[in-house]
This record gives structure tokens, C-alpha cells and sequence, in this order.
């Protein structure tokens, strides 16, 4: 399972595996970016670098943190288009994706859907038996645990299931009603 952490500065990769009950970390890191370069030279770093890893560990499946609605609409879009470009990379190798929410990934990690950072961070650490580098590949270790829960619940998104009212579509109406006072 690939997990991933969106950011246009910052994007968090984690390669976890499940045999029965035991996890295996199999590789983690951060596809960093260079704020002077063009927004579309900044995705494309995410595109290849997202597909690298694909390329070099071969996952089934990926588990992407969901969208969530920002205060700040310039972060929102810059969060989005991270997201989306690591959703097209997943699409260009051929691999399911599940969109977890933070609290649902902080709850398959830790237990609690309240869970702050450092907590999630401690039982990545704790899980993997490594201490992972940087927050944002912790974050993507935790979505890959995370997605791993939910494949095993059968939770998996294929591309007939994505098309419903979920994920980004429900995000952006949600944001739209909000805007509009209906929300």
C-alpha cells in the first residue's frame, strides 16, 4: 500500500505491506519542491516522483488523504492541485485508490480519531518499528496503514465507485454550499 501526503511543497510517500496481521515498512520519504519554480514545474515534480516510487516498490494500491475545506482559499487549491496530480499519478499506473480522512486515519493508527501529531507520528514509529523521516512521510506511513485497515474492510475505491458523490466532488459542493450561506 502507498500512502500519500499531499502538498505542493511538500508531498509524503510511505510503502507499508500487510501479512496477516503484521506490517512491514518497506520505504518512506518526501518529494520536496522549489517555491521559485512555476506551479506546473512544482506538479510535475509530484507527478514523476510519485510514479518513482511506483516504478521501484510495484504497490496494488494507494490511500490519499481526502479533501478537506480550508479558511484559506489559496492553500485549498494549492492542497487540491498537490492532490490531484498525485491522484493522476496513481491513475497513470493502474492502482486503487481510497480517500481517508485524517480523523479515520488517526483512528486506524492510533485508536482515537483525536489523535494530535506527535501520537500519530509515536505509533507509525511503534507499528513499523522505524522512526520515520520528516512529518509529511509519517503522515503518508499513517495513510498507509490506514489503507490497509480499509482494504481489509473491503473499502477499496475502483474507478465505478469513485464516480459517486464522494471525495473531491463532495468537497467542493460542501465548499460551494458554505460559500453560498447553505452550508
Amino acid at each position: 500500500m502507498l500512502g500519500i501526503d499531499p502538498g505542493l511543497a511538500c508531498t509524503g510517500w510511505g510503502i507499508v505491506e500487510q501479512t496477516g496481521h503484521v506490517l512491514r515498512h518497506l520505504g518512506h520519504g518526501q518529494i520536496r519542491t522549489t517555491t521559485a519554480d512555476a506551479d506546473h514545474l512544482r506538479l510535475d515534480v509530484i507527478f514523476r516522483g510519485i510514479t518513482a516510487v511506483c516504478d521501484e516498490f510495484a504497490p496494488d494500491a494507494a490511500s490519499i488523504e481526502s479533501v478537506f475545506v480550508s479558511k484559506n482559499p489559496q492553500s485549498a487549491l494549492k492542497l487540491g492541485m498537490a492532490r490531484g496530480v498525485a491522484m493522476a499519478a496513481c491513475a497513470s499506473q493502474g492502482l486503487l485508490l481510497n480517500e481517508v480522512a485524517p480523523r479515520l486515519a488517526k483512528k486506524a493508527v492510533t485508536g482515537t480519531g483525536r489523535a494530535d501529531k506527535k501520537q500519530m507520528q509515536a505509533m507509525v514509529a511503534h507499528h513499523l518499528g522505524i522512526t520515520p523521516k520528516g512529518a509529511d512521510a509519517a503522515d503518508a506511513l499513517g495513510l498507509a496503514i490506514a489503507g490497509l485497515h480499509h482494504a481489509a474492510n473491503g473499502a477499496l475505491l475502483d474507478d465505478r465507485q469513485a464516480r459517486g458523490g464522494t471525495g473531491l466532488a463532495a468537497a467542493i459542493a460542501a465548499a460551494l454550499a458554505k460559500e453560498d450561506g447553505k452550508g
